[in-house]
């Protein structure tokens, strides 16, 4: 659904970003046709410190700063995948982190509304896909774990950092039949949820393992969670 304008050549990049969902993605299950051109389109690199570049399309994670990271590649279309994406929908992101998951649902999506409690991490990706040529997102700097009710309800919500516990105010802000994925799980070791809405009934059902930094907030961790 987008936008990638930046006129500066990365064919090296392209073809380790073709490799990538190749041997990444598509071998470990990747089937959603919109998650695998938004994958093989936003340039991971660019969401990357200029040290860590040549490292973007290695089979990890890498850090960001603040403690925190961009997820590896599967786990990036693995989680969106999940979320069932339709072109119309309107997403909420906890966790804007880098905003390299934030381009690819944005890729896909009509808008993403995204929310990052570390204010330098929002600037910076902002600042990035403002480059690229989004135009279909929209950021919060604050607490995740209470989403962003002004523009409730979301079709999909997804969550980018470990809670214990799905955060009520998220599901509260899920639209009916919508769809949350989310790690759940200790501060160490989690496994991905996929959450669905129907009325007043929440359901439940469990991916793959993962670690994901943890989600700070009234409905997550403390700051103090160590």
């Amino acid at each position: 659904m987008i936008y990638y304008r930046e006129s500066e050549p990365s064919s090296e990049f392209d073809k380790l970003r073709k490799r990538m969902v190749e041997e990444q993605l598509i071998t470990r299950g990747i089937t959603d046709e919109r998650v695998i051109s938004a994958m093989l389109k936003v340039p991971r690199e660019k969401f990357l410190p200029p040290d860590l570049r040549p490292y973007a399309y290695k089979d990890g994670p890498l850090p960001i700063g603040e403690g925190q990271t961009i997820s590896q590649p599967f786990m990036v279309a693995y989680m969106t995948e999940g979320l069932e994406l339709q072109p119309m929908d309107k997403v909420l992101e906890i966790g804007t982190g880098s905003g390299y998951q934030t381009a690819i649902l944005a890729e896909i999506a009509r808008e993403v509304y995204t929310v990052e409690r570390i204010a330098s991490l929002l600037e910076a990706a902002r600042n990035v896909l403002g480059r690229l040529g989004y135009t279909n997102v929209y950021f919060k700097v604050g607490n995740g774990t209470l989403g962003w009710k002004e523009y409730a309800p979301y079709d999909k919500i997804i969550v980018t950092a470990a809670a214990p516990e799905v955060p009520k105010p998220l599901i509260e802000q899920l639209s009916d039949g919508g769809r949350i994925v989310i790690p759940i799980g200790s501060t160490w070791s989690q496994r991905i949820a996929f959450v669905t809405k129907r009325g007043n009934k929440v359901s439940m059902d469990w991916g793959i393992d993962c670690v994901f930094v943890p989600l700070v907030g009234e409905y997550g961790w403390r700051e103090d969670y160590q």
